[in-house]
Protein backbone atom coordinates (compact mmCIF):
# COMPACT_ATOMS: atom_id res chain seq x y z
CA UNK A 1 0.00 0.00 0.00
CA UNK A 2 0.68 3.47 -0.54
CA UNK A 3 2.45 5.40 3.01
CA UNK A 4 1.38 8.86 3.81
CA UNK A 5 4.01 10.78 5.14
CA UNK A 6 3.51 13.73 7.50
CA UNK A 7 5.85 16.71 8.53
CA UNK A 8 6.97 15.13 11.71
CA UNK A 9 7.78 11.67 9.82
CA UNK A 10 9.87 13.98 7.51
CA UNK A 11 11.76 15.45 10.30
CA UNK A 12 12.39 12.14 12.00
CA UNK A 13 13.78 10.40 8.89
CA UNK A 14 15.66 13.61 6.56
CA UNK A 15 19.28 15.16 7.56
CA UNK A 16 21.01 17.47 5.36
CA UNK A 17 23.83 14.62 4.65
CA UNK A 18 21.19 12.29 3.02
CA UNK A 19 19.59 15.17 0.94
CA UNK A 20 23.18 16.78 -0.62
CA UNK A 21 23.14 12.74 -1.54
CA UNK A 22 19.85 12.41 -3.15
CA UNK A 23 20.68 15.91 -4.41
CA UNK A 24 23.66 15.64 -5.81
CA UNK A 25 22.54 11.96 -7.19
CA UNK A 26 19.77 13.33 -8.71
CA UNK A 27 21.89 16.23 -11.25
CA UNK A 28 24.02 13.38 -12.14
CA UNK A 29 21.25 11.21 -13.57
CA UNK A 30 19.86 14.14 -15.08
CA UNK A 31 23.09 14.50 -17.29
CA UNK A 32 23.62 10.85 -17.64
CA UNK A 33 20.67 9.07 -17.99
CA UNK A 34 16.90 8.58 -19.17
CA UNK A 35 16.35 11.14 -16.05
CA UNK A 36 13.64 14.28 -16.84
CA UNK A 37 12.66 17.17 -15.46
CA UNK A 38 9.50 19.23 -16.45
CA UNK A 39 10.09 23.15 -15.40
CA UNK A 40 7.49 24.52 -12.72
CA UNK A 41 4.09 25.64 -13.99
CA UNK A 42 1.43 27.59 -12.03
CA UNK A 43 -2.34 28.48 -12.43
CA UNK A 44 -3.34 31.62 -10.82
CA UNK A 45 -6.19 32.60 -9.15
CA UNK A 46 -6.67 36.07 -7.57
CA UNK A 47 -6.84 34.13 -4.37
CA UNK A 48 -4.48 31.27 -4.93
CA UNK A 49 -1.28 30.04 -7.05
CA UNK A 50 -1.23 26.37 -7.81
CA UNK A 51 2.21 25.42 -8.34
CA UNK A 52 3.71 21.65 -10.03
CA UNK A 53 6.97 20.16 -11.19
CA UNK A 54 7.04 17.09 -12.26
CA UNK A 55 9.76 14.23 -13.53
CA UNK A 56 11.39 10.83 -13.80
CA UNK A 57 14.54 9.16 -12.04
CA UNK A 58 14.03 5.57 -14.36
CA UNK A 59 17.50 4.54 -12.67
CA UNK A 60 15.20 4.41 -9.07
CA UNK A 61 12.15 3.81 -10.81
CA UNK A 62 10.33 6.71 -9.77
CA UNK A 63 8.25 9.09 -11.23
CA UNK A 64 5.99 11.72 -9.62
CA UNK A 65 5.20 15.67 -8.91
CA UNK A 66 5.37 17.98 -6.05
CA UNK A 67 2.29 20.36 -6.13
CA UNK A 68 1.44 23.35 -3.95
CA UNK A 69 -0.45 25.86 -3.40
CA UNK A 70 0.88 29.59 -1.81
CA UNK A 71 -2.14 31.68 -0.55
CA UNK A 72 -2.06 34.56 2.20
CA UNK A 73 -2.98 31.75 4.83
CA UNK A 74 0.06 30.03 3.87
CA UNK A 75 1.72 27.88 1.49
CA UNK A 76 0.89 23.98 1.65
CA UNK A 77 3.68 21.24 -0.27
CA UNK A 78 2.57 17.71 -0.84
CA UNK A 79 4.73 15.06 -2.91
CA UNK A 80 3.38 12.26 -5.00
CA UNK A 81 5.62 9.85 -5.71
CA UNK A 82 4.65 7.14 -8.20
CA UNK A 83 6.67 3.54 -8.98
CA UNK A 84 7.71 4.15 -12.80
CA UNK A 85 7.29 0.52 -13.88
CA UNK A 86 4.23 -0.16 -12.61
CA UNK A 87 2.17 3.42 -12.40
CA UNK A 88 1.33 2.28 -8.66
CA UNK A 89 1.28 5.28 -6.26
CA UNK A 90 4.38 4.96 -3.52
CA UNK A 91 4.13 7.66 -0.98
CA UNK A 92 2.34 11.22 -0.89
CA UNK A 93 4.89 13.15 1.37
CA UNK A 94 4.30 16.39 3.10
CA UNK A 95 7.37 18.48 1.81
CA UNK A 96 7.56 21.91 3.48
CA UNK A 97 10.87 20.65 5.72
CA UNK A 98 11.75 18.14 2.48
CA UNK A 99 11.66 21.18 -0.11
CA UNK A 100 13.53 23.40 2.76
CA UNK A 101 16.48 20.68 2.84
CA UNK A 102 16.24 20.07 -0.85
CA UNK A 103 16.38 23.67 -1.85
CA UNK A 104 19.58 24.28 1.01
CA UNK A 105 21.21 21.06 -0.04
CA UNK A 106 21.12 22.26 -3.84
CA UNK A 107 23.09 25.19 -3.25
CA UNK A 108 25.17 23.24 -0.89
CA UNK A 109 26.07 20.55 -3.73
CA UNK A 110 27.07 23.43 -5.72
CA UNK A 111 28.97 24.98 -3.29
CA UNK A 112 30.92 21.81 -3.57
CA UNK A 113 32.17 21.91 -6.49
CA UNK A 114 32.47 25.86 -7.64
CA UNK A 115 33.19 27.14 -3.99
CA UNK A 116 37.18 27.53 -3.29
CA UNK A 117 38.38 24.24 -0.65
CA UNK A 118 39.86 26.65 1.73
CA UNK A 119 36.36 28.64 1.57
CA UNK A 120 35.53 29.22 5.32
CA UNK A 121 33.80 33.15 5.96
CA UNK A 122 29.69 32.91 4.40
CA UNK A 123 27.59 35.57 3.57
CA UNK A 124 23.97 35.26 3.84
CA UNK A 125 21.43 37.35 2.70
CA UNK A 126 17.96 36.20 4.21
CA UNK A 127 16.57 35.20 7.72
CA UNK A 128 13.41 32.89 7.01
CA UNK A 129 12.99 29.27 6.93
CA UNK A 130 14.73 27.86 3.70
CA UNK A 131 17.79 30.13 5.15
CA UNK A 132 18.51 28.10 7.50
CA UNK A 133 18.53 25.14 5.79
CA UNK A 134 20.97 26.96 3.38
CA UNK A 135 23.44 27.55 5.83
CA UNK A 136 23.51 23.94 7.38
CA UNK A 137 23.97 22.61 3.82
CA UNK A 138 27.09 24.94 3.16
CA UNK A 139 28.95 24.20 6.64
CA UNK A 140 28.33 20.51 6.17
CA UNK A 141 30.02 20.96 2.54
CA UNK A 142 33.30 23.47 3.24
CA UNK A 143 34.77 24.02 7.14
CA UNK A 144 33.04 27.05 8.08
CA UNK A 145 34.29 29.36 10.66
CA UNK A 146 32.06 32.17 10.59
CA UNK A 147 29.13 33.55 8.68
CA UNK A 148 27.57 36.68 8.19
CA UNK A 149 23.59 37.09 8.01
CA UNK A 150 21.36 40.33 6.72
CA UNK A 151 17.54 40.44 6.79
CA UNK A 152 15.38 43.84 7.28
CA UNK A 153 13.92 43.03 10.66
CA UNK A 154 16.62 42.81 13.08
CA UNK A 155 14.63 40.91 15.72
CA UNK A 156 14.27 38.51 13.31
CA UNK A 157 17.38 38.05 12.44
CA UNK A 158 19.16 37.99 16.24
CA UNK A 159 17.01 35.16 16.73
CA UNK A 160 17.89 33.59 13.41
CA UNK A 161 21.90 33.93 14.71
CA UNK A 162 21.57 32.64 17.68
CA UNK A 163 19.46 29.47 16.88
CA UNK A 164 21.47 28.76 14.09
CA UNK A 165 24.93 29.03 15.89
CA UNK A 166 23.96 26.89 18.77
CA UNK A 167 22.21 24.42 16.39
CA UNK A 168 25.19 23.96 14.26
CA UNK A 169 28.53 25.18 16.95
CA UNK A 170 29.96 27.76 14.43
CA UNK A 171 29.97 31.32 15.04
CA UNK A 172 27.06 33.22 12.93
CA UNK A 173 26.55 36.74 13.48
CA UNK A 174 24.24 39.95 12.12
CA UNK A 175 25.61 41.61 9.67
CA UNK A 176 24.58 45.81 9.82
CA UNK A 177 24.65 46.26 6.07
CA UNK A 178 24.63 44.02 2.45
CA UNK A 179 28.41 45.70 2.19
CA UNK A 180 29.30 44.13 5.16
CA UNK A 181 27.72 40.77 4.59
CA UNK A 182 29.59 40.53 1.31
CA UNK A 183 33.44 41.79 1.99
CA UNK A 184 35.93 39.46 2.99
CA UNK A 185 33.15 36.77 2.26
CA UNK A 186 34.76 33.23 0.56
CA UNK A 187 30.86 32.35 -0.31
CA UNK A 188 27.56 34.43 -0.95
CA UNK A 189 24.31 33.37 -0.86
CA UNK A 190 20.93 35.36 -1.71
CA UNK A 191 17.95 33.28 -0.54
CA UNK A 192 15.27 36.27 -0.47
CA UNK A 193 12.46 37.51 -2.24
CA UNK A 194 14.03 40.47 -2.96
CA UNK A 195 12.53 42.06 -6.73
CA UNK A 196 15.89 44.00 -6.91
CA UNK A 197 20.14 43.38 -6.43
CA UNK A 198 20.98 42.80 -3.43
CA UNK A 199 24.57 43.73 -3.20
CA UNK A 200 27.20 45.51 -5.77
CA UNK A 201 29.62 43.50 -7.82
CA UNK A 202 33.14 45.59 -6.63
CA UNK A 203 32.04 44.29 -3.15
CA UNK A 204 33.27 40.87 -4.09
CA UNK A 205 36.66 39.58 -3.56
CA UNK A 206 38.07 37.57 -6.46
CA UNK A 207 37.49 33.83 -5.64
CA UNK A 208 34.10 34.35 -4.08
CA UNK A 209 31.06 31.67 -4.89
CA UNK A 210 27.85 33.31 -5.19
CA UNK A 211 24.66 31.18 -4.59
CA UNK A 212 21.03 32.70 -5.67
CA UNK A 213 18.49 30.95 -4.47
CA UNK A 214 15.87 32.92 -4.40
CA UNK A 215 15.00 34.45 -7.90
CA UNK A 216 12.39 31.70 -9.51
CA UNK A 217 10.25 33.99 -10.89
CA UNK A 218 10.18 36.76 -12.95
CA UNK A 219 9.01 39.32 -10.71
CA UNK A 220 12.68 38.05 -8.31
CA UNK A 221 15.94 39.31 -8.80
CA UNK A 222 18.61 39.06 -5.96
CA UNK A 223 21.92 39.13 -8.03
CA UNK A 224 22.49 42.48 -10.66
CA UNK A 225 23.74 42.49 -13.99
CA UNK A 226 27.13 44.13 -12.75
CA UNK A 227 27.84 40.77 -10.49
CA UNK A 228 27.03 38.49 -13.36
CA UNK A 229 29.59 40.34 -15.77
CA UNK A 230 32.27 39.06 -13.24
CA UNK A 231 31.30 35.45 -13.28
CA UNK A 232 33.10 33.33 -14.68
CA UNK A 233 30.81 30.35 -14.73
CA UNK A 234 26.87 30.86 -14.30
CA UNK A 235 25.68 27.39 -13.24
CA UNK A 236 22.50 26.45 -13.07
CA UNK A 237 20.09 23.30 -12.19
CA UNK A 238 18.48 22.96 -15.34
CA UNK A 239 18.97 25.71 -18.54
CA UNK A 240 15.34 24.70 -19.41
CA UNK A 241 14.36 25.82 -16.04
CA UNK A 242 16.52 28.77 -15.85
CA UNK A 243 14.85 29.54 -19.35
CA UNK A 244 11.30 29.74 -17.96
CA UNK A 245 11.98 31.43 -14.60
CA UNK A 246 15.59 32.49 -13.52
CA UNK A 247 14.47 36.25 -12.80
CA UNK A 248 18.14 37.12 -11.96
CA UNK A 249 19.21 35.98 -15.71
CA UNK A 250 16.22 36.60 -18.00
CA UNK A 251 16.45 40.71 -18.02
CA UNK A 252 20.06 40.08 -19.66
CA UNK A 253 19.44 36.91 -22.17
CA UNK A 254 16.58 38.87 -23.21
CA UNK A 255 18.84 42.15 -24.25
CA UNK A 256 21.25 39.67 -25.65
CA UNK A 257 23.57 40.48 -22.95
CA UNK A 258 23.93 37.01 -21.88
CA UNK A 259 23.31 34.07 -24.07
CA UNK A 260 21.45 30.55 -23.08
CA UNK A 261 24.75 28.68 -24.86
CA UNK A 262 26.95 30.43 -21.95
CA UNK A 263 24.52 28.55 -19.19
CA UNK A 264 26.21 25.51 -17.46
CA UNK A 265 24.07 22.51 -15.70
CA UNK A 266 25.08 21.44 -12.68
CA UNK A 267 25.31 18.16 -13.48
CA UNK A 268 27.36 18.43 -16.08
CA UNK A 269 29.71 19.96 -13.55
CA UNK A 270 29.29 17.05 -11.13
CA UNK A 271 29.93 14.50 -14.03
CA UNK A 272 32.95 16.69 -15.27
CA UNK A 273 31.68 17.75 -18.71
CA UNK A 274 32.21 21.30 -18.15
CA UNK A 275 34.46 22.95 -15.60
CA UNK A 276 32.88 24.82 -12.79
CA UNK A 277 35.89 27.00 -11.11
CA UNK A 278 39.36 26.51 -13.02
CA UNK A 279 41.47 29.20 -10.79
CA UNK A 280 41.53 30.03 -7.32
CA UNK A 281 40.62 33.95 -8.74
CA UNK A 282 37.55 33.10 -10.61
CA UNK A 283 34.11 34.01 -9.29
CA UNK A 284 31.40 31.99 -9.72
CA UNK A 285 27.64 31.92 -9.75
CA UNK A 286 25.00 28.93 -9.03
CA UNK A 287 21.18 29.97 -9.60
CA UNK A 288 19.01 27.97 -8.59
CA UNK A 289 15.43 27.29 -9.30
CA UNK A 290 14.11 24.44 -8.27
CA UNK A 291 13.44 21.07 -9.55
CA UNK A 292 11.08 17.76 -9.47
CA UNK A 293 13.77 15.52 -10.05
CA UNK A 294 15.30 17.12 -6.75
CA UNK A 295 12.47 16.42 -4.56
CA UNK A 296 11.92 13.21 -5.66
CA UNK A 297 15.67 12.00 -4.88
CA UNK A 298 14.58 12.66 -1.38
CA UNK A 299 11.08 11.38 -1.74
CA UNK A 300 12.36 7.72 -2.55
CA UNK A 301 15.03 7.61 0.02
CA UNK A 302 12.29 8.67 2.54
CA UNK A 303 9.77 6.09 1.52
CA UNK A 304 12.45 3.45 1.96
CA UNK A 305 13.56 4.69 5.40
CA UNK A 306 9.80 5.31 6.63
CA UNK A 307 8.93 1.57 5.71
CA UNK A 308 12.30 -0.04 7.33
CA UNK A 309 11.36 2.15 10.91
CA UNK A 310 7.80 1.88 10.34
CA UNK A 311 6.71 5.40 10.13
CA UNK A 312 3.50 6.46 8.09
CA UNK A 313 0.02 5.42 7.67
CA UNK A 314 -0.91 3.03 4.95
CA UNK A 315 -3.09 4.85 2.53
CA UNK A 316 -6.39 3.33 1.36
CA UNK A 317 -5.92 3.90 -2.40
CA UNK A 318 -3.29 3.89 -4.94
CA UNK A 319 -2.04 0.58 -4.25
Amino acid sequence: MALFLSEKDVEQLLTMPLALEAVEAAHRQLSTTTACDVPRQRTRLPQTTLHILQGALPQLDAIGYKAYTSNRSGVRFLVHLFQASTGRLQAVIEADRLGMMRTGAASGVATRWLARADAQVAGVFGAGWQAEGHIEAIAAVRPLRRVKVYARRADRLAAFCTRLAERLGIEIVAAASPEEVVRGSDIVSTVTTASAPLFAAEWLSPGTHVNGAGSNSLIRREIGEDVLKRCSAIVVDSVQTALCEAGDLLPLLEKGRLQARSLIELGDVICGRHAGRSTADEITLFESQGMAVQDLALAVRLEALARERGLGLELPYGG
